[in-house]
């Protein structure tokens, strides 16, 4: 089972200045001005068991880039599994030409998370993730830079990986939708 979905939009961004290192007594700073030097999508499949991920960097998140990124996919997984993949209800995902390509390849399984329920996908967390830890606070003079460095993060996780695990029961997380549609009608209600 994987989870797929692509991170669109990521800016190559260069810092005007340096920023000055962390020391004590004083965080790290970087200037709040930059410049823009282009960006890319990251298109990622976590496994949900072990933890590896997927990952390839593409100009633009498409029908046509997300077919290349299946086709990676089908190179990388054994050819005796069957593919299940778990994602989100964007348009890409259910073009002719995808729906196409699912029919010759029959092991593959689409399941699309619910509307508005993206967190339910864990590769978001893999996301969220890869952002704090090396995009975000990252100096990058080109779109090739940037891939670089989502590239050598992609190794370094995939080198000691480990699975993302719920912190929340299911009945936890429920509990606290219901209580959120609750609150939500009764606001509603108000009205």
């Amino acid at each position: 089972m994987l989870c797929v979905d692509e991170k669109s939009q990521i800016q190559a961004l260069d810092r005007t200045q340096p920023g000055l290192p962390l020391k004590k007594g004083r965080a790290a700073t970087m200037t709040h001005d930059y410049k823009r030097h282009g960006t890319t999508t990251l298109f990622a499949a976590l496994d949900v068991k072990s933890g590896q991920v997927i990952g390839e960097c593409l100009p633009r998140h498409r029908a046509k880039e997300f077919l290349k990124f299946l086709r990676r996919i089908d190179r990388d997984v054994p050819k005796s599994r069957e593919v299940h993949l778990v994602l989100d209800n964007y348009a890409t995902h259910k073009t002719p030409e995808v729906k196409a390509w699912l029919e010759k390849h029959p092991r593959f399984q689409l399941h699309f998370t619910p509307t508005s329920a993206s967190w339910l996908n864990m590769v978001e967390r893999f996301f969220a993730e890869i952002t704090s830890r090396r995009i975000r606070r990252g100096s990058y003079s080109s779109v090739g830079d940037l891939e670089a460095a989502i590239y050598d993060y992609l190794l370094q996780h995939n080198a000691s990986p480990k699975p993302f695990t719920w912190t929340k029961s299911a009945d936890d997380i429920l509990a606290r939708e219901r209580r959120a549609l609750n609150a939500l009608d009764e606001i509603r209600g108000n009205r």
